[in-house]
């Protein structure tokens, strides 16, 4: 049993094995330490991102904070002035836009000539109609026009279209999926909705990373309610912007309470989110640490090395140690404290570079992934379990080779005897 004079003893041979040794070798440990940290943090932590970040994207352009949308069994959203009127008296909201939303065919040249086996130039799409202000303060989707621009409250017969609807930005079409051809900002397009024809003028084209935004076609909602026959105002969902630091689950069982939820479905953006969503993150999640754990095998396997090249090449210093009466269990001690000092300094310098340089890094600039702006996920709570499963194997891997030069008999170590 280690006592506190052998720790103490432990203590003085570690600290003096470490400033004995090489710069370049307490260099080379340490460095191999913060790879290994790197390696468990950031790996599960870009993989996790990577969904993350398609999930932020939704929540920032799309859902926003809170949705509330159209009842499984219903085709809008009943009482909606009721519903608004609630939520313009709350003021723990930012900002709400509410959206109309109805599905329509899209056809461009249409004022061409065709031969009967030439292709028609049609799309199917979900039109959004939308209070471009409202819109904008909410999501900020202006900012992912790519050409032309985005409307304006007067804007009547303009749209903006998603990139999905178009063979530039997605070329890819079945006989399910189509897209338009030969369409631009300034192209005249005409709507058939609920069997009526509407000529209207392409204003912008936007393209995010969200595939709702991209498949959806934007105008103004009064122009939208008039085509629909929606003289009632009753909308179809509406995305909420909270202040900051507003619970969203606390407004949304306040909504609730107000029996917003007799009429439509009160979701945070979380509730929002798919559940395959939640199982590719739970997934990469796993990936990550299997593929981080391999790391962990290799900084243990090289400690271990190490701890044993030194205790075998100081075999004759162990023996003499023990001859002069220098317990065994004193000198194990100094190398399990020698493997803690690598594995918490190379702990520190990760922690360090993960949130002084690459969370940072990372936030200010996405990885740039087709289908989202990966980050990195690195929540501290999950750092410190993962620093805390370095340490243990690092000191695992010390103390066994010390243990096994330890056990010898103290004449043959001195003698340098097998």
């Amino acid at each position: 049993m280690f006592s506190l004079t052998n720790y103490r003893i432990g203590f003085f041979l570690a600290v003096r094995q470490i400033r004995r040794s090489s710069i370049w070798t307490n260099t080379l440990i340490i460095s191999v330490m913060v790879l290994t940290f790197l390696n468990l943090v950031v790996v599960s932590g870009i993989l996790v991102g990577l969904i993350q970040g398609a999930v932020d994207a939704v929540r920032e352009q799309y859902t926003s904070d809170i949705l509330i949308s159209t009842p499984l069994n219903k085709t809008y959203i009943e009482n909606s002035p009721e519903v608004l009127a609630i939520l313009a008296r709350d003021p723990r909201i930012l900002g709400y836009t509410p959206r109309y939303t109805q599905g329509a065919t899209l056809e461009a040249s249409y004022k061409e000539q065709h031969k009967e086996t030439e292709k028609v130039n049609i799309a199917s799409a979900s039109i959004a109609g939308i209070n471009p202000l409202a819109e904008d303060k909410v999501t900020g989707i202006s900012k992912y026009i790519v050409e032309g621009s985005f409307l304006a409250p007067d804007d009547y017969d303009q749209v903006v279209l998603g990139s999905y609807l178009l063979k530039k930005y997605f070329p890819m079409e079945s006989s399910v999926f189509t897209t338009l051809d030969n369409v631009e900002p300034g192209t005249k397009i005409r709507i058939t909705l609920n069997g009526i024809k509407h000529e209207v003028t392409v204003k912008g084209i936007i393209k995010s990373k969200v595939d709702e935004i991209n498949m959806k076609v934007f105008m103004v909602d009064s122009q939208l309610r008039n085509m629909m026959g929606r003289n009632d105002y009753a909308v179809n969902e509406v995305a909420i912007k909270l202040k900051p630091n507003v619970d969203p689950v606390a407004v949304r069982d306040s909504l609730v309470a107000q029996g917003i939820d007799r009429v439509a479905r009160v979701q945070t953006f979380s509730d929002a989110e798919p559940k395959f969503i939640k199982d590719m993150i739970d997934t990469f999640a796993i990936l990550g640490n299997l593929i981080s754990s391999i790391g962990l095998v290799v900084a243990s396997i090289t400690i271990f090395i190490v701890i044993f090249i030194n205790a075998i090449t100081r075999r004759k210093f162990i023996g003499i140690l023990k001859g002069i009466g220098i317990s065994g269990e004193a000198i194990e001690i100094s190398y399990i404290l020698q493997s803690f000092f690598y594995a918490i300094m190379g702990s520190i310098i990760g922690i360090f570079i993960v949130y002084a340089v690459l969370e940072p890094l990372i936030t200010a600039y996405p990885i740039d992934f087709p289908f989202s702006d990966g980050i990195l996920v690195a929540p501290i709570s999950s750092t410190l379990l993962r620093m805390s499963l370095l340490i243990i194997a690092t000191i695992f891997a010390g103390y066994i080779p010390a243990r096994m030069i330890v056990r010898k008999n103290t004449l043959d170590s001195i003698l340098v005897r097998k």
